[in-house]
This record gives structure tokens, C-alpha cells and sequence, in this order.
């Protein structure tokens, strides 16, 4: 027998009582949706043998380091240790999951890898943050709820409010879905019974009431707010941010880096394409690391050791070891465009082994050569795309503060800065701007520098290589 004790408030009681087939608990930042939706999936698990359910998320690294957590501290602390759960890490055939002692199983992954979490059945489905979906992610998810073991068959999904234009909220307006609205009312460990605040509460508030702009709108007052004054118009998840691809190795490849400690130390790997069009295929996005530690990061990303010297030793690192042979993984890039700090950039150049170039920081052309490239060209497309699931790793700082966490979580919150007469300014606001900054840095060395009709580094032959390749070249290559 398993006792389980959770106190459900507002929409989160409702969410036990909702037997739709599709909805949404909608609402601030620490309101406890995502907690209501995986007792949810627990408590089904426990009482109906032979369920199976999923967690999931756009990014499988993304759910692991948040989503998950909360499951198992959380709501399944107690059924793993006592063995009434236990977890499977995948298999080449099947996708990891929680299995339960009576058969029910809820499986884990994310969209970026939708192979095994796609090609089984389920009962109960829950996707986290949700709003990072798009809408055929969520209709294809539901195409997979008809495994029939429980009477009805349930998409849940848990978001904080987006633009008023997102495919959930009008899908809600529509009808289509239901929307449960949580407020921090509804979740005790936050506010008591009263309506005052929990000692963790007023700390967690604290932090929520610094944010300002939309970011504030949505994860303070939990309204679906467009910002005002917002830089990148032409920005569109649904057109900007494509499905991971094979690169081919001839395509031309650039770093660029925007250094910080406290502020977040940015890292952005591009490729272009014959066509003159950039993705941005990987990103590090992470505080409170040294610059030296950042590079050895970057190395094990690019770099594998073909030939180990064979070191016993408890700390040897391949990546540092001169009697080791490491060899690179990828095409080098053609140029590693970098802040202009002087002394974190000779930091950089002596752990990586690579020169750096300074970047072009004239922001106001560099934001409108990043807008020309949003806008379709005459082929119908634009000339810059995010990679989805380009980042490596989560900031566990930067969530916990409800800071951005990438560069795409930066894009809704860009805004031209006021005046005091509330006139707009010609420049940006400074806050949360580290991987736009870097962007911008990746856009203006092409479009603002200019290119030169040079050789390329061997074995990286490109009909338009940039001012910086032909500066680099032998020194990278």
C-alpha cells in the first residue's frame, strides 16, 4: 500500500476532475502546473496496472534537468525508494521510462528525438512547456493516445503564457483544448491557505518581481503578452527554428563568443550554406565558469582523442595531455569572433589553440543586417534559422531565476529602450540580450565586413569565405 499526500488547489484541482482529451494548465512561473501534471501521470500510474504514459519535452536535455528533477524529489521520492518504481535507461529499441511495480510505465523524451517516444502507444501524455511545441509536435503526440487501458485518454500539458497569438492560446479560444488557469494561490509550498506567502514563497516572489518588460507580463501576472517595442518583428518559431540536419562538411563554420561570468558566457557555432544562409547548430549558454574552463568545454565538444597515451591517473584529460593524439571531430572554423575583452580573449586563444578575431559591435546596423536576414529572400526564405536543440546544456542558475537560457528564449524580450519622454531609443535595452549580442557578432562579420574571394582553410573550400577566413586561414586550418 502506497500513500501518497498531495494537497491540489485552484486549477490543479480541477486538473483531477478534467477528463477533456486535451488541456492546459496555463499560468506564472512557481504556480505549480508542472508538479499537478506529473502527480497527475504518478497517481494513475499507481492505481491503474498496465497504463503507459509520457513525459515530454521539445528537448530530451531539456527535460531531463528540469522536468525529471521534480518528478523524482517530488512526487516519486517515495515509490522509488521502496522499489515500487524503478528506472530504465532505454534500450536501442525502447526509450528510457519509470516502470512500476503493477506494469504501468511512463516513458520519458524529448521532441528532438521523437523516433521511440512516437512509436509506442499511451494512455496519459504530459508535455512541460509546452509553448516550446509547435503545433504539429502537439497534434502528432496525440495521434499516439490509443493505448485504451484507462476509460479515457488525456493530453496534458503545463506552460507559462507566451504571445496572445501562440497556437495554445488560440487553440483555447477555439475551443479546441481547455485551459485551467494556475495561480500562485494554487500552490501551497508558496502561499498558504490565506492567501500570504510562505516564507519560500516571499523569497521565490522576490525574484519574480525584478523582472520587468514581458517577461514580467507573463511570468509575474501570467498574461499572454506581446512586448512592446520588440526589435525582432520578423522573428517566427514556426519559421526561424528548423529540425536538426546533417551539415555537410564543405559548408564554412564560425564561432562566436560573448564573454561574461555572472551575465551568461555565450558560445554559438554557425554553418552557411551554399545559399548564404547561417544556422546556428550548437550553443553554450552557462554562468559562474571560467573563461579556461569554457574553452576545455568547447574542446571536448569538436575534439576526441584518436590515440590515448593510456594514463591510469584518476584526473588525466585527453583534451590536455600532450602524449595523447586528439583529433577534431568537425571542419574548424573559419574564424572564432569574440567581445572585445582583451584578456579573456587571450585566455581563450591559449586553451583552444586558435586565434580570435574582434567582433563588429556597432549595434545599430548589426540589428538592422540581423533584420534584413529574418525577412524572406527572394527564394521565400530568410537567411538565418536556429537549429532547435542546439543548446548543450541548461543553466540551472538562469531557470531557477527565470532568466533566458538560450538565445531563442532572448528574442521575445528584445526591446528598443525608452526615453524619459517615452520616446523609443535607437538601441536596445541591456538585459538578457548575451546570445542576441553574439548573434548580431555572426551576422555583421558577414554582412558588415564583407568577404573577400580567397582559398578557404583545406579541406574547407567555400565559394564566399569571409574577411576573417582569409585573414585566419593558415592559422586555423
Amino acid at each position: 500500500m502506497t500513500t501518497v499526500r498531495y494537497e491540489p488547489r485552484g486549477a490543479a484541482q480541477d486538473l483531477f476532475r478534467a477528463r477533456g482529451s486535451e488541456v492546459v494548465v496555463a499560468g506564472p512561473a512557481g504556480t505549480g502546473k508542472s508538479l499537478a501534471c506529473l502527480f497527475r501521470l504518478h497517481l494513475a500510474a499507481l492505481s491503474t496496472p498496465g497504463i503507459r504514459c509520457l513525459i515530454v519535452r521539445k528537448t530530451a536535455v531539456s527535460l531531463g534537468s528540469t522536468t525529471l528533477v521534480t518528478y523524482e524529489k517530488k512526487v516519486a521520492a517515495d515509490a522509488l525508494s521502496r522499489g515500487i518504481v524503478h528506472w530504465f535507461g532505454g534500450s536501442p529499441r525502447e526509450a528510457p521510462s519509470y516502470r512500476y511495480a503493477n506494469g504501468s510505465v511512463i516513458v520519458v523524451g524529448g521532441m528532438d528525438k521523437p523516433e521511440k517516444v512516437m512509436s509506442a502507444e499511451y494512455d496519459l501524455v504530459f508535455a512541460d512547456e509546452a509553448t516550446e511545441l509547435t503545433l504539429t509536435d502537439w497534434e502528432s503526440i496525440g495521434t499516439r493516445l490509443r493505448n485504451g487501458v484507462l476509460p479515457w485518454q488525456q493530453q496534458l500539458a503545463a506552460c507559462n503564457p507566451s504571445h496572445p497569438k501562440h497556437w495554445i492560446k488560440q487553440r483555447a479560444d477555439q475551443g479546441t483544448l481547455r485551459m485551467l488557469v494556475s495561480r500562485h494561490r494554487d500552490n501551497p509550498a508558496y502561499t498558504h491557505a490565506d492567501g500570504t506567502p510562505t516564507s519560500q514563497g516571499e523569497d521565490y516572489f522576490a525574484k519574480l518581481d525584478a523582472l520587468t518588460g514581458v517577461r514580467r507580463l507573463r511570468l509575474r501576472d501570467g498574461i499572454w503578452a506581446a512586448a512592446e517595442g520588440l526589435i525582432y518583428e520578423g522573428w517566427d518559431d514556426a519559421v526561424h527554428l528548423v529540425d536538426p540536419f546533417p551539415i555537410p562538411a564543405a559548408w564554412s563554420r564560425w564561432w562566436t563568443i560573448d564573454f561574461g561570468y555572472s551575465n551568461p558566457f555565450v558560445l554559438q557555432c554557425w554553418v552557411e550554406d551554399p545559399d548564404g544562409r547561417l544556422y546556428l547548430y550548437r550553443e553554450m549558454y552557462r554562468t559562474q565558469r571560467l573563461v579556461e574552463d569554457h574553452a576545455l568545454d568547447i574542446l571536448r565538444l569538436v575534439r576526441r582523442c584518436a590515440a590515448c597515451c593510456g594514463s591510469t591517473r584518476g584526473k588525466h584529460d585527453c583534451q590536455t595531455c600532450e602524449a595523447c593524439k586528439v583529433e577534431w571531430t568537425e571542419p574548424k572554423p573559419q574564424a572564432v569572433i569574440c567581445d572585445h575583452d582583451a584578456e579573456d580573449r587571450a585566455t581563450l586563444e591559449r586553451h583552444l589553440h586558435l586565434p580570435t578575431t574582434a567582433a563588429r559591435k556597432t549595434v545599430s546596423p548589426g540589428i538592422q543586417a540581423v533584420q534584413s536576414r529574418l525577412k524572406a529572400a527572394g527564394d521565400g526564405k530568410p537567411r538565418l534559422f536556429l537549429v532547435k536543440g542546439a543548446l548543450v546544456e541548461r543553466d540551472q542558475r538562469l531557470d531557477e531565476s527565470k532568466r533566458p537560457a538560450c538565445t531563442e528564449e532572448e528574442v521575445p524580450g528584445y526591446v528598443w529602450a525608452v526615453k524619459p519622454g517615452g520616446e523609443a531609443k535607437e538601441e536596445p535595452v541591456k538585459a538578457d540580450d548575451h546570445g542576441l549580442d553574439a548573434l548580431r557578432y555572426m551576422v555583421a562579420q558577414l554582412d558588415l565586413v564583407g568577404r573577400s574571394r580567397v582559398s578557404a582553410p583545406a579541406g574547407q573550400r567555400t565559394a564566399r569565405p569571409s574577411v576573417a577566413a582569409a585573414r585566419y586561414g593558415r592559422r586555423i586550418g
